[in-house]
């Protein structure tokens, strides 16, 4: 038998002048009469992580019972539909975060390090775990790794308690002294996923002159799709459109902005009116990021620490912080309770898309995992023991859902990222404060 099929490389682009567009796996990729895991179909890891701030009411985040996961909590209903892609892991702690600030919350929850107490430029903390997979599963692609939030991070200097501001305004460290600023403006975004050439600045403007990024590259979707077998077509027409659809939805905001006369000082400028729009919309950039193999480390800030924003669009007109100062004051726990769900749901329709997007021989939340938590416990008293932390996704086979994992005693946050960072390929002894690795996680 002669086999004459010729696979397109994983790495083929549409090209057009300013534009570079990714393509998800296809069929054509695939090349005949080899084994799967020696072709592009061979499903790649992704880690992706989710931050929320001042912790939770944990009373309503914890499930019922132990074990399998048979019912959620009430701060979790959202993530019904993805249950059994979720470990939800009880009493994880980051005693590094200590004397329990916001800035600490923030700085540890992925370096579980201790921040050099500092207001000036001489801050040090650690390597981030985001970074330290990137530096191994982000050398294939694009961006080695994708830093998204939802709020400008403008304030310098002294933010909490004599800690210098850049501890509560970045994620990602690529080293103890390196901090890497995340993006909030969706245009900017999409402008890193798929501009090319010149300057940011540059490739912005282009962006910009054209009616939309498809435009530019029509020519090669032509004759891209004369190479392609009809459920190669239908993919990349159902990718396009998620593109095109994105896209108008920045156009969208952008144009609004420009009317809007009062607009929210913690958004940048030309982002949806809504939080949750916004939200969605770094949500669905995060998808194509992941489709088009652009990274597979992400990491974003879906709300920042002492955020005082408020939340009219499920009822609640109180800002965010004073809240979580609540005194155990029953009316205002139930709205700092209505806040943490209203952020679970947010992430639900993250992982309902992630799922519903076919890639290989499952989907993309079958070959993804992500942490999703809070650095910060009982927000009340600033503790960072028995976080609010769970895990989505199916890492490629690797991650079993459908569980709560309840420890009697604390155990290190490190000790869930030592183990994530083994699910995607990334083999450490230690990794800051760790103890060792969780088995629940590593045992299918």
């Amino acid at each position: 038998m002669i086999i004459t099929k010729k696979a397109l490389p994983r790495r083929t682009f549409l090209r057009g002048m300013g534009a570079s567009l990714a393509l998800p796996l296809l069929d054509a990729m695939v090349p005949s009469m080899t084994a799967l895991a020696k072709t592009p179909a061979d499903p790649v890891r992704r880690l992706g992580f989710v931050y929320i701030p001042m912790g939770c009411d944990i009373t309503r985040w914890t499930p019922p019972s132990e074990g399998r996961l048979v019912e959620l909590s009430h701060a979790l209903q959202s993530l019904a539909p993805v249950t059994d892609q979720l470990t939800v892991i009880t009493n994880l702690e980051l005693k590094n975060a200590y004397p329990g600030t916001h800035a600490t919350s923030n700085a540890a929850f992925l370096s579980a390090a201790k921040a050099k107490w500092t207001e000036s430029t001489d801050y040090h903390l650690g390597t981030t775990v985001d970074q330290i997979a990137a530096q191994q599963i982000g050398q294939q692609t694009v961006l080695p790794s994708l830093e998204l939030a939802m709020d400008l991070l403008q304030t310098v200097g002294q933010c909490d308690n004599g800690y210098a501001c850049v501890y509560q305004n970045n994620l990602s460290w690529s080293s103890p002294t390196t901090p890497l600023p995340a993006e909030a403006h969706p245009r900017i975004v999409f402008e890193r996923l798929f501009g090319e050439g010149g300057s940011a600045a540059d490739r912005r403007a282009a962006l910009r002159r054209r009616a939309s990024l498809l435009d530019w590259v029509r020519e090669d979707i032509s004759r891209l799709q004369k190479k392609l077998g009809p459920d190669d077509r239908t993919r990349v027409g159902q990718y396009l459109d998620t593109v095109r659809e994105v896209e108008r939805r920045i156009q969208k905001a952008e144009v609004e902005a420009a009317d809007d006369q009062l607009p929210d000082l913690d958004r940048p400028v030309g982002v949806p009116a809504s939080y949750a729009d916004h939200a969605r919309l770094m949500f669905d950039l995060q998808v194509l990021a992941l489709q088009g193999d652009a990274t597979r480390v992400i990491t974003f800030q879906l709300a920042r620490e002492t955020s005082t924003r408020t939340y009219p669009e499920i009822g609640v007109a109180d800002p965010h912080h004073p809240l979580t100062h609540h005194g155990n004051d029953p009316e205002k726990i139930a709205k700092m309770a209505k806040i943490n769900a209203f952020h679970v749901s947010l992430f639900a329709y993250f992982l309902e898309k992630l799922k519903s997007t076919p890639e290989g021989d499952g989907s993309l939340l079958d070959h993804s995992v992500y942490l999703y938590g809070s650095g910060m416990g009982n927000p009340n008293v600033h503790d960072h023991v028995n976080l609010p932390i769970l895990v989505a996704g199916g890492g490629a086979g690797s991650v079993k859902g459908a569980r709560h994992i309840k420890y009697a005693e604390p155990r290190p946050l490190a000790d869930l990222h030592l183990t994530l960072l083994e699910k995607v390929g990334v083999r450490l002894d230690a990794f800051a404060d760790s103890k060792g690795k969780i088995d629940e996680l590593l045992s299918l």
